[in-house]
């Protein structure tokens, strides 16, 4: 031991900890450890009365280092480093044992959790003495911030970023912005235009001036550090200027290729240069290289020909832009599960059987019908319509295990708008359950139902299938146990929601987790929800999780303030339990620099260099090195070895 003066505070937690360790039993016995002069327990460590305590036992007892053994250090080992900060010690002077999450809450029997928490804290008293008083290392900070994905999401956190002061680079892979919003026909609950609500904010982010958009662009590679990242951006090809485009039209009368329209989801075709949609942002024509005959040899020219304004040009390039940013926040939006996984429901085998964002356009006065409901297979207007439910959603043995959260309200909208347009209709809803846990969200569900007089079946569906111009559906009605069996005009199937293609891709650039379900994962579910486990890097809407749009825009402008309040500090702090070399038994072997998973370790004439604001002090790189010329600081093998001996000690 080093001669420290330690202290022991034992924490009760309430019941949390107390219902299960003898907190009184643990106080006691710590005080015999060499080097503790002073322990004692209280209710509720971290509340002021709490904190008071151990700041007046630091005084009484001339402390130099306290041990609070509470719940975990992602909680409360700020609150506490900040507490012995404040009695004159220094912050890395406190340290934290885990005895309700590690202990208290994985045991039942009291005296096997009494005794795990008295070794917890005894690990946490070795390490304290031979820890050394380390400050902060400062990081400067560049004031602008990356967006990557212009959904309503991104839309929203870009505004709120800008209004704020900071520059903003969005980010969006497709040619325009809107993301999912802008396909929608009405939202819930009130049924007004999704592109009348969106439209104006798309204008107000084209035309902001401390706002840069980068459409047909995508983040390749994130490097550096909270505060001060480097991104490179590929920005495709630009066939058409859009400073040039004057909307003619005149070059999609003239192609000769025709193409299925993504934006209508397939349920009508475009050219090969096309407007995507009438408020598209940037308002230009866009070209599709992958169907484009003017590219790579060029046998066709007829649209720049005819292009007086001269904004089309097939020589035109990629290229690579590098930004420096201080912050990064994600919202790279949802898809729908892939209909090659729903083979039983006939989705892309018949024609009449579509997913709830199909439906979404056939709705849409922009639609490819004009806002007429009418059948794919015969363009006439449907008397018998089902929405069938979870599709996808909530079957962990066959498709996805989580609820989407948003397809109840969707389908009560859709079978609403579908009454509204066919009032001699009839409309079918298979559930399993009703989720409408929003605002006026239960009122709406109940309107559908018995004002439209939606007739809403519990139950599965077993079996959809083409039956001459119908389409069959066989299901079972759970509450009466009888089977259903209902010829159709018309099938909509309300499919899980899943991340982005690109979802996956930028959590490995970005270096930030996933769940199990591969929706980007938060730091702490409750208390640092918008963030992620990379410093500086926040999450917005649907990557996140299934969600619907007001939460969405809520949870945008919460990450949108996040990376506000940290690049408003003048300077960045960096915990300083990082990784150091001792150069003299370095041999230059790379083994660390090849370990590293943050990349903040590098060779030097020979000899490897720790970047400190990278490293995050997991220790990988001791681990690899077979000189010990590398350790972690307060993480020394010294330290692990007495740790060891007195989690060991009986």
């Amino acid at each position: 031991m080093s001669g420290k003066r330690i202290g022991v505070f034992v924490c009760h937690c309430g019941n949390n900890i107390a219902g299960t360790v003898d907190v009184a039993q643990v106080a006691s016995v710590m005080a015999a450890e060499d080097g503790v002069v002073c322990t004692s327990d209280h209710a509720y460590m971290c509340s002021d009365p709490g904190q008071n305590a151990v700041i007046a036992a630091i005084k009484e007892n001339a402390l130099d280092g306290v041990v609070v053994s509470c719940c975990s250090p992602n909680l409360h080992e700020r609150t506490f480093r900040e507490n012995a900060k404040a009695a004159g010690l220094n912050a890395f002077d406190c340290e934290i044992a885990n005895i309700r999450e590690q202990c208290a809450w994985v045991h039942r029997d009291p005296g096997e959790a009494t005794e795990k928490a008295i070794r917890i804290s005894r690990v946490a008293v070795r390490r304290l003495g031979r820890n050394r008083a380390l400050d902060a290392i400062a990081i400067g900070v560049t004031r602008r911030v990356l967006v990557v994905g212009a959904g309503i999401a991104g839309i929203q956190a870009s505004l709120d970023l800008a209004a704020a002061g900071l520059e903003v680079v969005l980010v969006e892979r497709q040619a325009t912005i809107g993301g999912r919003m802008m396909g929608l026909s009405e939202t819930f609950p009130t049924l007004d235009c999704s592109q009348c609500v969106l439209s104006p904010r798309m204008v107000e982010v084209a035309r902001h001036p401390r706002i840069t958009l980068m459409v047909s662009s995508e983040v390749e590679k994130v490097s550096g550090y909270v505060g001060n990242f480097q991104v490179r951006i590929r920005r495709q090809a630009a066939y058409v200027d859009p400073d040039l485009c004057k909307l003619c039209d005149d070059c999609a009368q003239v192609c000769p290729v025709v193409a299925p329209n993504e934006y209508e989801l397939g349920l009508s075709a475009r050219r090969a240069i096309f407007m995507p949609y009438p408020q598209a942002i940037p308002a230009t024509y866009t070209l599709d290289a992958a169907s484009c005959l003017g590219l790579n040899p060029v046998v066709c020219g007829k649209c720049r020909d005819v292009c007086e304004a001269g904004a089309i040009a097939y020589d035109r390039k990629p290229e690579t832009v590098v930004e420096q940013v201080g912050a990064v926040v994600v919202a790279t939006g949802f898809d729908l599960y892939g209909q090659q996984q729903l083979g039983e429901y006939g989705l892309g085998a018949i024609e009449d059987v579509l997913d709830g964002l199909q439906f979404e356009r056939l709705c849409s006065a922009s639609g490819p019908t004009k806002g007429k409901i009418l059948r794919p297979s015969d363009h006439r207007a449907p008397k018998d319509v089902v929405f069938i439910q979870c599709v996808g959603s909530r079957d962990p043995a066959r498709h996805c295990a989580w609820c989407s959260k948003i397809c109840c309200m969707y389908t009560a909208k859709h079978a609403k708008l579908f009454k509204h347009q066919v009032p001699d209709g009839r409309a079918y809803v298979f559930y399993i359950d009703i989720r409408s846990g929003g605002k006026g969200y239960e009122e709406f569900v109940q309107g559908v139902m018995e004002e439209d007089e939606v007739m809403y079946l519990r139950g599965r569906v077993s079996r959809v299938y083409q039956d001459g111009d119908k389409v069959r559906v066989f299901g079972t009605d759970t509450l009466s146990g009888q089977n259903v069996e209902i010829a159709a005009d018309l099938v909509v199937l309300a499919l899980a929601m899943q991340p982005s293609a690109g979802t996956a891709a930028i959590a490995k650039t970005l270096k930030i987790s996933r769940d199990k379900d591969g929706f980007l994962a938060e730091a702490h579910p409750k208390l640092r929800p918008v963030e992620s486990v990379t410093a500086g890097v926040f999450l917005a809407g649907t990557a996140q999780g299934p969600k619907d749009i007001p939460e969405t825009v809520a949870q945008a402008s919460a990450a949108a303030a996040k990376a506000i309040g940290l690049l408003s500090q003048p300077q960045l702090s960096h915990a300083p339990t990082v990784a150091a070399v001792r150069s003299r038994l370095c041999t230059g072997c790379r083994m660390c620099v090849d370990t590293c998973p943050y990349d903040a370790i590098r060779l030097v004439n020979g000899k490897a260099v720790v970047t400190d604001v990278l490293c995050e002090g997991c220790g990988s790189c001791v681990t690899s090195c077979l000189r010990a010329a590398i350790q972690v600081k307060n993480s020394t093998p010294l330290q692990m070895k007495e740790m060891i001996e007195a989690v060991l000690r009986v």
